[in-house]
């Protein structure tokens, strides 16, 4: 709650008496502090420093002269933030940063810059090339999984685990990445910035044994077990546990529902990454 955005006044329908909703306690308490005032209902997401931007502030309550809550308007031009819209936590960096970017709450570079230093998941054929689709607006696609969570939705089929800058230079041509199709919210990679964020980052091809910041964790070295979905390692499903029966994973896994396009952020605009919710 906020009282310094009191110039952001009147921009929603007045909602009075019965209808309108049960201010919160703090509301209450602010309200008796400070009669006639505007009280801003600020997303939690939102930190920065200073009045809050209007597309942050989810509505507003009136005190009246006695200290009492006369009035609420809801404003039209709010962004509900990711834990508003109550999607699941991210599960890494890059998860994080597509879902702050889809709902404006965060730079959509933020997701090249974190893709660049990832290693991800990626369905497989038999003879480990990454598989193909379609995105829900027809563009061709690899999809790309950023966490065990969003793969595991998939179900039993096989996948391999790569370094984002050894995985883009195997793509079909004219493809890009769409990541976490399985997730609350997907996005559409736009591959040019990806590729500058990776020379930015100086990850132009992932060495031997090398480590990214984010995503999953490389398991190649003498030691390590081999990555699933290899001619080397053998193919592994997804989900496969010691324990999964003839009939599917022990854990019954679900299948990935299919994406729905979503409204973007201002910030998407200029990146050219798009994002949809499922």
């Amino acid at each position: 709650m906020d009282d310094s955005t009191q110039t952001t006044v009147a921009v929603g329908v007045p909602v009075t008496g019965q209808e309108m909703p049960d201010p919160p306690p703090e509301v209450i308490e602010a309200a008796r502090s400070a009669p006639d005032h505007w009280l801003a209902m600020v997303d939690l997401t939102w930190t920065g420093e200073g009045p809050p931007p209007r597309w942050a502030l989810i509505g507003q309550w009136r005190s009246g002269p006695t200290g009492e809550i006369e009035e609420w308007r809801d404003n039209p031009e709010y962004r509900p933030s990711p834990q508003m819209l109550d999607w699941a936590d991210p599960t890494d960096p890059v998860d994080q940063a597509v879902q702050l970017a889809a709902t404006g709450y965060g730079p959509a570079q933020d997701v090249p810059d974190a893709l660049a230093r990832a290693e991800v998941a990626v369905l497989v054929s038999a003879t480990g090339s990454p598989l193909a689709a379609a995105s829900p607006e027809g563009t061709p696609v690899v999809p790309v999984y950023t966490s065990d969570s969003h793969l595991e939705a998939v179900g039993r089929l096989l996948y391999d685990r790569r370094p984002v800058a050894e995985l883009v230079g195997q793509l079909p041509p004219g493809h890009a990445m769409y990541l976490n199709p399985t997730g609350p919210v997907s996005m559409l990679v736009d591959m040019e910035e990806l590729q500058a964020a990776l020379s930015a980052s100086g990850a132009g091809a992932a060495g031997e044994g090398d480590a990214p910041a984010d995503g999953f964790a490389l398991v190649d070295g003498p030691a390590a077990p081999r990555r699933p979905g290899t001619a080397a390692g053998g193919a592994e499903p997804v989900g496969a546990h010691p324990e999964d029966g003839p009939e599917g994973p022990a854990g019954g896994l679900p299948i990935g529902k299919p994406a729905r396009t979503a409204a973007v952020g201002a910030g998407m605009a200029s990146s050219g990454a798009r994002g949809s919710t499922g």
